[in-house]
């Protein structure tokens, strides 16, 4: 859940920005059938197998639009939800849940679909000391969203941003001239509080990543046998992360190398959606 100060400062204005995006000046369709202010009900429902998360973003949706907008939930972001199973019920004007419904459901559901896929492919690691961690490969303002996801379920977040880590990719090392290159620079300006971690494509870079004093090396795109050898050449001098194309198919296949953390894009920018609806609208005194 976020807490007040991140809502407020960092969630409240990308849930405007999405309402203005839907309505650009009022709603035609809701203000044609219901000209008038109307109490009204209407029943969250899954319509699929999964893990329910963003159930605070759904309900600040239908708040940003009117304050008096009720909303009870049966069920708590991480909670596995069954195929028709009444997660909760909205009671306001009916004018704002025709409104809001939509984007409503839009966080609901992508967020949801996150969360239910990192879920599915955490669970291949049990067992293995092995962290799952996600990427910046997230929908444009949407990443506070999508990696709040990951951790309902069950995963880790990477770094949030460019801010908030030193991570030296084949374009920084490219421009510095080298892997020793890049992370010596990178040691000379970054502050002394952050690790340095660094992708890697060849053995030889591995090599030179730890001669270069690396905190973490990232092995990008080895096959099984070259990982291995890579782990070797480190031998416990920097913590190791394996990314590169990995998915719900092929991550358990990485298991047995004991690297410390596993990255996947795929966590966020190829989970599909979980089926959630609202349905069952009517009056109510």
């Amino acid at each position: 859940m976020f807490d007040p100060v991140t809502l407020k400062l960092n969630v409240d204005p990308l849930i405007l920005s999405a309402l203005r995006e839907d309505i650009s000046s009022e709603d035609v369709s809701t203000n044609s059938v219901m000209p008038e202010a109307k109490a009204g009900k209407v029943d969250l429902i899954a319509k699929e197998d999964g893990i329910i998360c963003g159930l605070q973003v759904f309900e600040r949706v239908f708040k940003l639009l009117d304050e008096d907008t009720k909303v009870v939930f049966y069920v708590k972001d991480g909670d596995k939800v069954t195929k028709g199973l009444l997660m909760g019920e909205v009671y306001g004007d009916i004018r704002t849940l025709l409104c809001g419904e939509r984007t409503a459901l839009n966080y609901l559901q992508r967020m949801s679909g996150i969360a239910t896929y990192t879920n599915q492919v955490a669970s291949l690691l049990e067992g293995c000391k092995t962290k799952l961690l996600d990427t910046r490969k997230t929908t444009p303002n949407n990443r506070i969203f999508e990696k709040y996801s990951v951790r309902i379920g069950s995963g880790n977040n990477h770094r949030y941003n460019l801010s908030d880590g030193v991570l030296l990719k084949d374009n920084h090392i490219g421009a510095a001239g080298g892997v020793k290159e890049a992370v010596a620079m990178a040691k000379a300006y970054a502050p002394f509080v952050r690790k340095i971690e660094i992708e890697v494509e060849t053995l030889d870079m591995v090599r030179d990543a730890v001669e270069a004093g690396a905190d973490i090396i990232m092995l990008d795109n080895m096959d099984h046998a070259t990982l291995e050898e890579a782990m070797k050449i480190i031998d416990g001098r920097a913590e190791v992360e394996v990314s590169g194309n990995v998915t719900r198919e092929n991550i358990a296949k990485l298991t047995d190398i004991g690297v410390d953390f596993i990255s996947s894009g795929a966590l966020t920018h190829s989970a599909p959606i979980l089926d959630i609806s609202l349905k069952n609208l009517h009056p109510v005194d």
